[in-house]
């Protein structure tokens, strides 16, 4: 089946990027990359502890963030998204804390220490 018509979900990466802003649904109920991304989707690593569906709720419980303009995404150590959370080009949110701790609404590029 050509990419074009599968987008595969391995792992809760992959399924952080297809809720994103990156895919659309076309009429016919295909998920899609919009046509802003040339092809390549974004690449992203979430940490262990977003391995299973219910860690990555809790990451995202107000939505995904947008993605439509993010390369590449890596997320480390325990944290929860605000709705609004922009990523662009190549992002890093690093918590070293035990703790979780909130990223606010904004535009994100670069490394991040929460």
């Amino acid at each position: 089946i050509p990419r074009s018509r599968f987008a595969p979900v391995k792992t809760t990466s992959d399924m952080l990027a297809l809720a994103s802003d990156a895919y659309e649904v076309t009429p016919d109920h295909r998920m899609v990359l919009k046509a802003e991304r040339a092809g390549v989707p974004p690449n992203v690593k979430l940490d262990g502890c977003y391995k299973f569906v219910d860690g990555l709720n809790g990451l995202i419980p107000n939505g995904p963030p947008s993605m439509i303009k993010c390369d590449k995404l890596t997320i480390e150590g325990n944290m929860i998204l605000e709705a609004g959370v922009v990523f662009e080009g190549d992002a890093k949110v690093v918590n070293a804390a035990a703790e979780a701790k909130t990223l606010k609404a904004g535009t994100y590029t670069g490394t991040v220490e929460l």
